[in-house]
Order: structure tokens, then sequence, then C-alpha cells
């Protein structure tokens, strides 16, 4: 049981930090500071990309774990390391490409206080990145 302990702690620390890599990623896209936006101007439109983003990563990092776990405890981690910043990585240009193809900057609109539909889009673009690399790591 011990050893299980450990390997929950060593996944999720991974998954920890891929989650703030994930977060910082979104921040550098967004006007100002996503924390600030989130939690003093009480932007939903930041708070929802994000959560999407967030509930993204912890799909990838799920998929990684649970299906190369019987493969070893240092491949499944490694797995999770390497799919997981993939998945931030995808996260991050699906977001420039939606960006592009929309009118206005979406960063700029995922940070109104008010909220914007731009958001439902954008969380729906982060979820489907993840939903494929989801499918790419199933057997």
């Amino acid at each position: 049981m011990l050893e299980s302990i450990g390997y929950a702690a060593a996944y999720t620390g991974v998954g920890i930090v891929l989650l703030v890599l994930g977060f910082y990623a979104l921040d550098l896209l967004t006007p100002g500071h996503l924390g600030r936006h989130i939690y003093e101007d009480r932007s939903v439109n930041a708070a929802l990309t994000l959560a999407a983003g967030f509930l993204g990563q912890g799909a990838i990092v799920f998929t990684s774990i649970w299906t190369n776990a019987t493969s070893g405890f240092g491949r499944a981690l490694l797995y999770t390391v390497v799919f997981g910043v993939l998945g931030v990585v995808l996260q991050a240009i699906a977001f420039l490409v939606l960006d592009l193809i929309t009118p206005g900057r979406l960063g700029q609109h995922l940070t109104d206080a008010t909220f914007h539909p731009a958001s439902l889009v954008s969380a729906a673009v982060q979820l489907a990145v993840a939903a494929i690399i989801v499918a790419s790591i199933w057997p």
C-alpha cells in the first residue's frame, strides 16, 4: 500500500505541475494577469476558459496514467509528462488559431468582466484538443 501511496503522490505532483504550466500558458495568451481577471475582476470568461483547460489537462493526465500503469511506474510517469506537456502546447496553439480565425482579440474577450460567448467557444476548443490527445493515448 505504501508503494501505491508513493505512486499517487508522484502522479499528483506531476499533474499539479502540468496544471500550473497550463495556467501560465493561458496567462501568456491573455492580456494582464489571468488570476486577477478571475479572482479580482470576476471574469467568468477567463474562469470558463481556464476551467476547461484544467479539465482537459486532467483528462490527459488521467488517460496517460490509466493506459500505461501496467507497463511500470517510470514508463507511465514519462507518458504522463510527455502527453501532459503536449496537451499544454497544443491547447495553446489551438487558442492562437482560434484567435486568428475569429474577429477581435480572443485574449481581450476572455478578460472582459461581462460574459462574452467567445469564452464558450474557447472552452470548447480546449476540451476538444484534450479529447483528441486522449483518443491518441487510448489503446
